[in-house]
């Protein structure tokens, strides 16, 4: 016998002169006894790195004369958005150029809601003036139809595929395009909806708030609601969760928002703190694993949707309060209308670079993001993953909350311990926790 050491030749021979050379290595732990420590090394390297890059802000989008109130995505178009503002202006948006497409004076006074179809080049929107208009950019800017109603709209959204729409008002209104009148009309007790969303998976499903503080269910087959939950501060927004068709995630005026599922909304599957305002607006990622909201703050936080705390925090020195937020279609940057008239483009992760990547590039930010992932939990990781330079004033409130919150929680531990389960003090303590009652 002859023993002799082969090899094949496609294992080590490069395919191009430009290729690397390829190197075959031994992973049996016993030869590398320092390999925790350079991968801690590279891990803190791959964090700091993501801090010193993390420039989030890609650019405003100038034009409007008044707030911008209500945003709207194009589900055919993912460079397309329309925008409605305090003095009745719409104006269609390509987000590529920055620049406006389509503008008209579409309403008497503020523009409450905005919405497009499903096929994608026609588009509504609702203003204070009791008035729901269609628009058709690529036809002329006089509206292509008009319904009249008896009162101020403050919301609108179409449905996923049929020619339904349903505004909010004084009671939600079920629309067909081809009808001048509503086919079927909601109300549950609250003199004022604020907000009315689509179910993008069970589509015969709406929910709306009313200033009475109240989440309603509506369900269009029955044509009655299905449920009501009374929350203990008013409800501005409601987002449905596009990949958990039972979820959906409430802003709130007590400066956090809430996710129920709608088959038991008597508890919260989730509580979204950070913000020090109230949250005025908030949507889903495409991919349901993140949210975004807006506040009174004038901050920007985006949450991962089974995580109490935001992952970042957006601002900047001229962006007021933030009255709509908005995911893009491909769930890479967000988009933010405030007070001052600006729309403004964000990346959804503040380091992630822009434009084509080499394989390499592409292997090396998977492996560092692997790595932080792996020692996310260590001390100087952690520290420097979670550092955000926030503003003067809202660090300050952050600070007065946190003091308000550890002194009720002291509160309500003296009250536990000094009360026995079952005597009144208890029980009516436990009756202010509840967040709502499903009725």
């Amino acid at each position: 016998k002859v023993k002799v050491l082969t090899r094949k030749p496609e294992e080590y021979i490069r395919e191009k002169s430009s290729d690397l050379h390829r190197i075959r290595r031994n992973y049996d732990p016993v030869l590398h006894p320092l390999e925790k420590a350079r991968e801690y090394t590279r891990a803190l390297n791959a964090v700091k790195l993501e801090r010193m890059f993390a420039k989030p802000f890609v650019g405003a989008l100038n034009g409007h004369n008044d707030g911008v109130y209500c945003m709207a995505k194009n589900p055919r178009k993912i460079t397309s958005l329309i925008s409605g503002s305090g003095d009745g202006e719409i104006r269609l948006w390509d987000l590529a150029d920055r620049t406006t497409v389509w503008s008209v004076q579409g309403h008497k006074g503020i523009v409450k809601g905005v919405c497009c179809s499903p096929a994608g080049n026609v588009y509504l929107s609702c203003g204070l003036d009791k008035t729901v208009k269609v628009w058709n950019p690529d036809v002329s800017t006089e509206p292509a139809n008009t319904y009249l109603g008896k009162f101020a709209y403050s919301a609108i959204d179409h449905h996923r595929s049929d020619p339904i729409f349903a505004t909010s008002s004084t009671q939600i209104e079920i629309w067909d395009e081809s009808r001048s009148q509503p086919i079927n009309t909601f109300s549950w007790g609250a003199d004022t909806i604020n907000t009315v969303r689509f179910n993008q998976t069970e589509k015969s499903i709406l929910a709306g708030c009313g200033n009475d503080r109240s989440i309603i269910l509506y369900d269009m087959r029955t044509g009655s609601p299905l449920a009501k939950m009374v929350m203990e501060m008013k409800t501005n927004a409601i987002s449905w969760n596009p990949m958990e068709a039972f979820n959906f995630t409430t802003a709130n005026e007590d400066q956090n928002c809430y996710t129920f599922d709608m088959r038991k909304m008597n508890v919260a599957l989730n509580i979204f703190k950070d913000h020090v305002s109230a949250v005025l607006d908030i949507d889903y990622s495409p991919t349901g694993e993140e949210i975004v909201t807006g506040a009174y703050d004038r901050t920007l936080r985006i949450f991962r949707s089974r995580e109490g705390h935001s992952r970042d925090v957006y601002h900047t020195k001229r962006m007021q309060r933030i009255f709509c937020v908005k995911y893009s279609i491909d769930s890479k940057f967000v988009l933010s209308g405030s007070d001052d008239g600006n729309v403004r483009l964000w990346k959804a992760k503040a380091s992630e670079k822009l434009g084509a990547k080499s394989y390499r590039e592409r292997a090396y930010l998977e492996y560092s993001e692997q790595l932080k992932a792996r020692y996310k939990d260590l001390p100087e990781i952690r520290r420097i993953a979670r550092h955000r330079h926030i503003p003067k004033d809202i660090k300050s409130m952050q600070q007065k909350k946190q003091i308000m919150l550890s002194a009720q929680k002291r509160k309500e531990e003296n009250l536990r311990k000094h009360s026995k389960e079952g005597t009144v003090p208890y029980q009516a303590e436990r009756k202010k926790k509840i967040i709502g009652v499903a009725k």
